[in-house]
């Protein structure tokens, strides 16, 4: 190797380890491309860290039948609310600190993430009760048989009265990732997914002196992993060291301050609610197909989003960008780092997308489904797949108009792209053209793919360089 190649590398992989190693930087100085390199390889690894959620728990899960599998699906369908309220409130942590940050205003961005963490506190209790309470109406409406009723009750009750971990998890590495700190956010979900690795399988099979939970082990197991993760962001922002910084001053509700969160991550929560709620209208769909139908989904997605989470670290690196340039009254900084993220992006996927396409049957096979189960998760990861290039751009775009602090943007698009025009094409191309389950998944390709290009044509008029948080 030339010694020029050789520095080149050795820059490389000292840049890569400085990021993981959260060293100090400032994102709105210095190259472009460098800042997004130490923003972003923290937060990918952090969205590795979240997918390893969802396989992990549906690759031990698979082992107990297409029932099993089928609750969880439809479970998760219905915690896709949950994750719609963290990531709404996420949405404007995010854009308030980052702005803040950059503004070099490091109170005024502890203010904000104190606020958020209170919002977070009391809409989980309201949840968790209601959805506890009520988790097998909510598997019934969700068209679950009484064979995955009975299985998957256990389960839908611990994640839905459990929802506190996922929602204060989501939102406080929200605020971490606004003020740059992204290694706290990734530390906190390696913690997370370790636990939960390790008290999957002894949870769900009963392995040793452990209790055999079956599907309920895996929320137990997930609960626990993600609410020691909590608690350990919690130390961390009331007695670390980092840019964000809170202290017992903070807790006192504010109510102009708690009324612009609520502002900007109310728009938040309805945009993230139009994308969600659009998957649990297709689950519905689904399920009027069959268990295994839902089943085949339900790996297939879980697969996907073992893609599309890592590429949505590089997203919320963008967000960041965007919000702390803006902050620094820097704009064009903010385009080039978007433009930019948005290349690596599309080649992450592109490649991942090639590879979904040429091993989607071994994939598929290492999660132990039946044959039905099987066949209808490798034609949709297949189909899904087939829009990977276009999810890359997609995804950063979206973020970035959040970061700025223009969260009605990408509001509007989801409402057209999944509702006007997802889940109407989904029904047409599953029942009226007779394409079954597939025409789901063709459907979710086309929207995305749609959603790509309208975000691209809005993103170049600028209009969320002027938007205010």
């Amino acid at each position: 190797m030339r010694t020029g190649e050789a520095r080149g590398w050795r820059a490389w992989w000292e840049l890569i380890r400085d990021a993981v190693a959260g060293r100090g930087h400032d994102a709105t100085e210095g190259p472009v491309l460098r800042a997004i390199v130490l923003l972003a390889v923290p937060m990918v690894l952090e969205m590795v860290m979240e997918s390893v959620f969802a396989v992990v728990d549906i690759f031990f899960v698979s082992r107990l039948g297409p029932e099993a599998v089928a609750a969880v699906g439809i479970t998760e369908s219905v915690m896709a609310l949950v994750y719609t309220v963290a990531m709404g409130l996420g949405i404007g942590a995010t854009a308030l600190v980052a702005r803040r940050i950059g503004a070099r205003d490091e109170e005024a961005a502890a203010q904000a993430a104190v606020q958020v963490l209170l919002l977070g506190i009391g809409l989980s209790l309201v949840i968790g009760v209601v959805g506890a309470l009520g988790a097998r109406h909510v598997l019934r409406i969700m068209g679950a048989d009484d064979d995955v009723v009975r299985i998957g009750a256990g389960y839908a009750t611990v994640m839905l009265g459990g929802n506190a971990s996922v929602l204060l998890l989501f939102l406080l590495n929200a605020a971490f990732r606004g003020a740059g700190d992204a290694t706290v956010a990734m530390r906190v979900l390696w913690l997370a997914n370790g636990i939960n690795l390790v008290l999957d399988p002894l949870l769900i099979f009963g392995i040793g002196p452990f209790p055999e939970l079956g599907v309920m082990g895996a929320a137990v197991a997930t609960t626990i992993g993600r609410g020691t993760a909590v608690v350990v962001q919690l130390l961390v922002l009331f007695r670390g060291d980092g840019r964000l910084r809170a202290g017992l001053r903070h807790l006192s509700v504010q109510p102009a301050l708690m009324l612009r969160v609520l502002r900007l991550s109310g728009t938040g929560m309805l945009q993230v609610f139009i994308g969600t709620a659009s998957w649990i209208g297709l689950v519905r769909l689904l399920a009027t197909f069959g268990a295994p139908a839902v089943a085949g989904y339900t790996i297939a997605i879980r697969i996907v989003l073992f893609a599309l989470l890592p590429a949505w670290g590089l997203s919320n690196a963008a967000a960041t960008m965007v919000g702390q340039g803006l902050g620094a009254g820097d704009p064009e900084r903010a385009e080039r780092a978007v433009w930019i993220a948005g290349f690596l992006n599309l080649v992450f996927l592109g490649i991942a997308g090639l590879a979904f396409l040429i091993a989607a049957p071994q994939i598929v096979s290492l999660f132990g489904a039946d044959a039905d189960t099987a066949r209808f998760a490798t034609n949709g990861l297949r189909i899904v797949s087939l829009g990977f290039v276009f999810y890359g751009y997609g995804m950063v775009l979206q973020q970035s108009f959040n970061g700025a602090g223009d969260a009605w943007t990408p509001t509007w698009l989801n409402l057209v792209c999944f509702w006007l025009w997802e889940i109407p094409l989904a029904w047409y191309l599953a029942r009226g053209l007779g394409f079954g389950p597939e025409g789901v998944f063709i459907a979710i390709t086309i929207a995305f793919s749609t959603l790509t290009v309208c975000s691209a044509l809005l993103f170049r008029r600028g209009r969320w360089k002027l938007a205010t948080v």
